[in-house]
């Protein structure tokens, strides 16, 4: 009986894996062209997948139905729940994420990144070499780049200000501080002073 049924099946086994399974990635490849963003390697993933489906639906095949819309709905439900899988996971790992902006204590103002231990500051950097005049004039011009406020803020931080004084002598808000170091900490700022 096995044997009866594999040689039913054998013209759909030739007919998918003839010239190097091309007929089983064109389905495939069908399939696939409804999403976007994905990779050589994705497709790979998936041309395997899509063995796997094969051998279990020939398992499953009813010869009462086609044989071709058994394989694409089949193809096509394995191919749907494996992305969808694949975002789920994509969205786990964006939601353990935590950005550097993000406010931590009673004060509104101290973020993860004011916290994190850096030997690296920008200011100091870029008054290092201000002695010897060598920086100067990019200082001068990083600095006719920052309104009268980011002024008085870079001036409050070089005196040693933390962030919820700074803001209570400005009279700003958090977001309004917060918006104005990031301003002033931007690449596109900072750059000149390099």
């Amino acid at each position: 009986m096995a044997n009866k049924v594999l040689a039913a099946l054998q013209p759909y086994m030739d007919s998918y894996y003839a010239d190097n399974a091309r007929k089983l990635h064109r389905t495939v490849d069908k399939i696939l062209s409804r999403f976007g963003g994905l990779s050589h390697k994705d497709t790979d993933d998936f041309y395997s997948l899509a063995n796997e489906v094969f051998a279990d639906i020939l398992k499953r095949y009813n010869p009462e139905q086609s044989f071709d819309g058994f394989l694409y709905s089949c193809l096509s439900n394995k191919i749907m729940t494996e992305i969808t899988k694949r975002n789920r996971e994509k969205r786990k790992a964006d939601r353990m994420c935590t950005s550097l902006d993000t406010s931590v204590g009673d004060d509104d103002g101290m973020t993860i990144g004011n916290i994190i231990a850096d030997d690296f500051d920008t200011f100091e950097e870029a008054t290092k070499g201000q002695e010897s005049g060598k920086y100067q004039d990019k200082v001068q011009q990083y600095i006719s780049k920052l309104s009268t406020r980011q002024i008085n803020i870079l001036n409050f931080l070089i005196d040693g200000y933390a962030p919820c004084e700074i803001r209570a002598m400005l009279e700003i808000s958090a977001n309004d501080y917060a918006v104005d170091m990031q301003f002033m900490r931007s690449y596109e700022n900072v750059k000149i002073l390099f």
